[in-house]
């Protein structure tokens, strides 16, 4: 019995000295510091949870595979401002994207291990503390966000070229 009284006073000790560290301000928050080892696995597979268990498994409204959508796919990436953290095919990040911590992640990665409905969610709810907007709360409709995760699952076979066709302005 006293050694179950010993770990639950361990705990305790453990959990003050925890809540001390982090609401006392002696964890740095700052971008420019990488986290602790331990923290940053915390923070990767809290994350990766989460998203697991909420990720939308609803069916897209559209055919993801059909040209055209993954076309207005790229114009909305390019319109709602994706392209200046992600890059695109033949378009660079934006410096800024160079701070965030942590980094976006590089989407043909992301296309090969995702599925449309993950992507899907991560765009229209964001990602908290990582720079990831809700683009729902940003205005986009879902069927804008379904045809941004077409584009994103199709970005490893995009070209610099039909990329740069699909998002170019229309001539008046």
């Amino acid at each position: 019995m006293r050694f179950l009284g010993a770990i639950g006073a361990l705990a305790i000790i453990f959990a003050i000295l925890t809540g001390v560290y982090f609401l006392g301000g002696f964890y740095n928050v700052a971008a420019a510091v990488d986290e602790a080892a331990p923290v940053k696995w915390a923070l990767m597979e809290t994350r990766r949870a989460s998203i697991a268990r909420h990720e939308d498994h609803a069916k897209p409204p559209f055919a993801l595979d059909d040209q055209t959508v993954i076309q207005q796919g790229a114009r909305n990436f390019a319109t709602a401002g994706c392209v200046n953290c992600h890059g695109a095919p033949g378009a660079k990040w934006a410096k800024f994207s160079e701070g965030l911590n942590p980094d976006p992640p590089d989407l043909k990665d992301v296309a090969k291990g995702a599925s449309a409905g993950r992507i899907f969610w991560v765009i229209k709810n964001g990602i908290r503390m990582t720079g990831m907007p809700s683009f729902e709360k940003a205005g986009l409709t879902d069927d804008e966000i379904w045809h941004i995760a077409a584009f994103v699952k199709a970005i490893p076979k995009v070209s610099e070229a039909d990329y740069r066709t699909w998002t170019a302005a229309p001539n008046p």
